[in-house]
């Protein structure tokens, strides 16, 4: 790459699920089997890529039927799956093909990078330790409890504080309507990604600036 070239934004704030990590199968099997041992009805995998980025929490919550939302009901749902989730939660998640490509231009680059995300904190860090492995972010932030969930901005203020970095020089790198209208929520460019678990008129009802339909598409934008 021509090291002359200038970044044209200092940082990027990946979503995990369905942005970085192709996560569906194993999030699906870790809620359908808590489902069906609980004697409520299951769903297709379709069915699941579209109640995923809210947060385990709300997924739980959506997957049951509604007479079913009680907290009586959805908390001991929620921890049972926490800990299916725990022990399957690397049987099939990877990263997406070209994401190499692109984590690789960003540290050559020597952008800062940090990954946001809904899904608890715990395992939103485990996944990055394992499958990410080779690279390392300046941030890794999942849900925690006290910090209002995306799309409030909260978070993703919090961690351009930590990076450095304003808001308005920060690439948002996301597969979800949660994910565009958070960077637009903080004032970064919402970048909207159509390999991951939302259909691209999602997207752009939401406000994603431009859409992408590859990882190594995104490449491009990073330098001026």
């Amino acid at each position: 790459m021509n090291q002359s070239v200038t970044p044209k934004f200092s940082a990027v704030v990946f979503d995990m699920d369905g942005t970085l990590l192709n996560t569906l199968a194993d999030i699906s099997f870790s809620l359908n089997s808590v489902l069906a041992e609980e004697g409520y009805p299951t769903h297709t995998v379709d069915e699941c890529r579209v109640m995923i980025g809210f947060g385990m929490r709300e997924l739980v919550r959506k997957a049951l039927p509604e007479s079913a939302h009680d907290d009586s009901v959805t908390e001991p749902l929620l921890k049972k799956m926490q800990a299916r989730y725990a022990e399957h939660w690397n049987d099939n998640s990877r990263p997406y093909d070209g994401m190499a490509a692109l984590l690789d231009a960003i540290d050559r680059l020597g952008l800062k990078k940090a990954i946001l995300s809904n899904k608890p904190d715990r395992f939103t860090r485990q996944c990055a330790e394992e499958l990410l492995a080779p690279w390392r972010f300046d941030v890794i932030m999942g849900f925690r409890e006290g910090i209002a969930p995306k799309p409030d901005p909260t978070g993703a203020l919090m961690v351009a504080e930590e990076l450095g970095v304003q808001p308005a020089s920060i690439l948002y790198v996301g597969d979800s309507g949660v994910d565009m209208k958070t960077a637009n929520a903080a004032g970064m460019y919402p970048l909207g990604v159509t390999w991951g678990f939302r259909p691209a008129a999602e997207l752009l009802a939401t406000g994603a600036a431009q859409l992408v339909s590859s990882p190594e598409a995104i490449i491009p934008l990073l330098t001026v």
